[in-house]
């Protein structure tokens, strides 16, 4: 999408309203219209966001990035049926992506703990940035790409589907009406369990792979196939388990709802996964902020309607009660237990899709739902909850300063200094 695309939808007013010019309103959409995108990471998630954006009337799919030479052949074969008749190049690093003048924005989907470094390079390389969730594998990454993105004035889209849904932005509408009153504690929750990967050997690298590029900016380690692809995610190396991996879905809507500030202490416990695991087999963290308590179970909590939501939000209120999950919501009123309170009117315009909205954004150079500096505050409180269970002691906290208070080996786990040879920003 060139730059007089660009400054006509502002100076238009149209990227003001967050229009999206969409074929059946305004015809055909011109090639100087179209976003250019290209997805890096495609052997789970990015296969979803090869569907997702190549559906978009305004869109082009141009490139695939993976390291894994099976995955990328596998989703260049799967864009050939999305795109038909539509060229698409594949590549094994992403800095050949990020090097294309040509595309105007990326997804990512890589495991976590390159999720931070591509969408910083991109941001320099002029690119804006659709990234998977979690946002960062460490506070100091999240404080980096923010400098990086208003630094380069980008635009970044947090990769948490649900926001977009009907029943979040009720849900807010209905906590922000005050009728259940000011709410003093939240509960979140995820059930379930890392696998048990046992303890299995050592070996060979698979030709198709680059183990090196893959391990990034971690510690070296010899290649061990059950640490890889979709179980990195069970490694404290690359991930912070079901906890990292769900924190910001169920998170989200407390924190759009009540946006808490003030974070002073935060104290987690729990238990190893079986086998080589290393991320919490299950966790408790206890949240201390201004004027709000928020905790987190891997089991639900002792409350009406938790036991049958596997993941779910709890609000106590000085008048009543919300809970709610991805998709449903009840409130608690004096006893009565509705779905909805028609008398709270619609107050938040509703999403085009969380996908679409990124697109709209880029377009007109607004803030996208799920921002940078949004997604930032969402998701530091989970960074820091994971040190605490590591460490297996409180931690008081300078929300200032963002550093912990009196606790030099706490304050070390902040940021992890990368290996040498991947330090690329």
């Amino acid at each position: 999408m060139n730059q007089n695309r660009r400054e006509f939808v502002q100076k238009s007013g149209l990227g003001l309203l967050g229009l999206t010019l969409l074929p059946d309103l305004y015809g055909k959409v011109a090639p100087s219209d179209r976003l250019r995108v290209a997805h890096i990471g495609v052997g789970g998630m990015g296969n979803n966001h090869m569907k997702w954006f190549s559906a978009l009337p305004e869109v082009d799919v141009v490139a695939l990035c993976d390291l894994d030479e099976l995955h990328l052949a596998d989703s260049l074969k799967t864009m050939e049926t999305l795109q038909p008749g539509k060229k698409v190049e594949g590549f094994k690093d992403f800095r050949s992506i990020l090097d294309r003048r040509d595309i105007d924005a990326i997804t990512c989907a890589t495991p976590d703990h390159w999720h931070a470094q591509i969408a910083t390079l991109a941001f320099q390389a002029g690119k804006d940035v659709y990234g998977e969730k979690p946002l960062s594998y460490d506070v100091k990454e999240g404080q980096m790409m923010l400098k990086n993105l208003e630094k380069h004035q980008r635009i970044f889209q947090l990769g948490t589907q649900i926001h977009a849904t009907d029943n979040y932005h009720r849900v807010i509408e209905l906590l922000q009406s005050g009728m259940i009153g000011k709410v003093h504690t939240v509960r979140l929750w995820k059930t379930g369990t890392p696998p048990d990967l046992g303890n299995p050997k050592v070996r060979p690298v698979p030709k198709t792979l680059d183990w090196d590029m893959w391990l990034g900016t971690a510690p070296f380690v010899d290649y061990i196939p059950e640490k890889c692809h979709i179980n990195y995610r069970y490694f404290l190396d690359y991930s912070g388990g079901i906890f990292a991996d769900f924190w910001c879905h169920i998170a989200d809507v407390a924190f759009w709802a009540l946006q808490p500030k003030g974070l002073k202490s935060v104290v987690a416990r729990g238990e190893k996964a079986d086998g080589i695991a290393d991320t919490p087999k299950w966790i408790e963290v206890d949240y201390d902020f201004e004027d709000l308590k928020l905790h987190w179970t891997t089991e639900p909590p002792n409350v009406p309607g938790a036991a049958e939501r596997g993941i779910g939000a709890y609000f106590e209120g000085e008048k009543g009660t919300l809970i709610c999950d991805y998709e449903t919501r009840e409130i608690t009123i004096n006893g009565e237990t509705v779905s909805d309170l028609p008398e709270v009117p619609k107050t938040i315009v509703r999403s085009p899709g969380h996908q679409q909205n990124f697109v709209d954004s880029v377009k007109s150079r607004k803030p996208a739902e799920s921002n940078l500096q949004y997604a930032r505050n969402l998701t530091l409180p989970m960074h820091l909850g994971l040190i605490s269970w590591r460490l297996g002691r409180k931690l008081d906290w300078d929300p200032i300063r963002e550093k912990f208070i009196g606790d030099a080996e706490a304050n070390k786990m902040l940021s992890r200094k990368p290996r040498k040879a991947w330090k690329l920003v």
